[in-house]
């Protein structure tokens, strides 16, 4: 397992995400946040490991909504899942770093962001506007490659890796799979 960056070119700066080596370390945020959320885009659709079943399954269990982001919208509900919200990933992102956004239900602002499905580059961006703006959002990647602005990934792992530790996360949060 490496925590060194997917995408090469880039340096992360003197804060970089520290790795997720074992899923209990999610399942512990996700049970201590007051506010979690799932940002999900269209790899988990796309994907033979099928994450959005996990997605699906660690909302439940967690009680999190899901912004799902370009053609996953149709997808989730296809599999009988209606998102909290369907939207663009960068209009998510704006929204989470504005301190006075009351949240999807109006009922605050979210303090954990769970993140996965998002090409590589762009969750890299995203969570580097967040690192910088949303200082009291914690950052979780559940993406299979590390990612360096978030404050917890997993990092680097084998599909087969990446689809245990899912898998765990929503055994102890409770869920079925």
């Amino acid at each position: 397992m490496s925590t060194e960056p997917w995408q090469r070119a880039e340096t992360a700066g003197p804060q970089r995400a520290h790795a997720m080596t074992k899923p209990e370390v999610a399942v512990a945020m996700i049970k201590r946040s007051r506010r979690p959320i799932i940002v999900a885009g269209h790899n988990v659709c796309d994907n033979e490991a099928r994450p959005l079943e996990y997605v699906i399954q660690i909302s439940k269990a967690g009680n999190m909504p899901v912004v799902a982001t370009a053609h996953t919208g149709k997808t989730f509900l296809e599999n009988g899942y209606e998102p909290a919200s369907m939207m663009g990933a960068m209009d998510i992102a704006n929204r989470l770093k504005d301190e006075s956004w009351k949240g999807l239900d109006g009922k605050g602002p979210y303090d954990t962001l769970l993140i996965l499905g998002l090409p590589y580059f762009m969750e890299w961006l995203i969570l580097s506007g967040l690192k910088s703006f949303a200082r009291n959002l914690t950052t979780v990647s559940l993406d299979r490659y590390y990612q360096p602005h978030a404050s917890w990934s997993f990092p680097n792992l084998s599909e087969e890796a990446w689809g245990e530790n899912l898998r765990a996360i929503v055994k102890g949060l409770g869920g079925n799979i």
